[in-house]
């Protein structure tokens, strides 16, 4: 286990353990950030602990040609009964991934810190964490955030208040945005379903790097 401390660097990702935990420590500067995320790490911790860093192998990713819309889907897409947008509400976005309640998915409470929300909100002023937000009307009902790296998008969360929101906005980061390759961290079988697959993590640091 490696700690970190006040310099900005982070040990090399075959020194994580089996679980992916790389490091320990450090801070959620813009600096460390952008470094983490250019070196395929990123922070996933509880309120309470000290801030993990990760680099897990196998690493869950979506290459867009992979992505798989069924049909019930495509009728969404037809009906215009959303609207969707880039960067409009990043901060209600986050806030929604951080509050919205996952029970039904089997997941209990947040991983999103205030900490980390305040993070990737002066990482979106930066430029470098983008939003995607899906709206019904004037209501914001679903969305996702991430990291652009180069022509690398690394998604941290999503929500839905509606059925196929955070589908949707997941369909239109792939369809519209030009990026090579999506990168979903970690095994999720609703990502699965979209086409997500598991490779070897040399092989996204890879892609990540060109």
């Amino acid at each position: 286990m490696f700690f970190l401390s006040d310099k900005i660097e982070f040990p090399e990702v075959h020194f994580a353990d089996q679980n992916g935990m790389l490091a320990v420590g450090g801070d959620l500067t813009i600096a460390r950030l952008k470094l983490a995320y250019a070196s395929g790490i990123f922070p996933w911790y509880s309120s309470g602990e000290p801030i993990l860093w990760f680099s897990p192998d196998p690493r869950m990713v979506l290459y867009p040609e992979d992505l798989k819309i069924t049909k019930s889907m495509k009728q969404v897409l037809k009906s215009h009964r959303f609207r969707i947008s880039y960067n409009e509400a990043f901060t209600e976005v986050i806030s929604h991934c951080k509050t919205i309640d996952r029970s039904s998915q089997g997941e209990s409470g947040t991983w999103i810190t205030n900490e980390m929300k305040e993070a990737y909100i002066a990482l979106h002023h930066a430029g470098i964490a983008k939003s995607i937000e899906v709206w019904e009307g004037k209501e914001l009902v679903g969305g996702l955030y991430g990291v652009e790296v180069g022509k690398v998008f690394c998604g941290e969360s999503m929500f839905s208040k509606v059925s196929n929101a955070s589908k949707l906005a997941f369909i239109h980061l792939v369809r519209e945005n030009h990026y090579s390759l999506i990168d979903c961290q970690i095994y999720n079988p609703h990502l699965a379903s979209l086409g997500a697959k598991e490779i070897n993590r040399a092989k996204f640091l890879a892609v990540l790097k060109q």
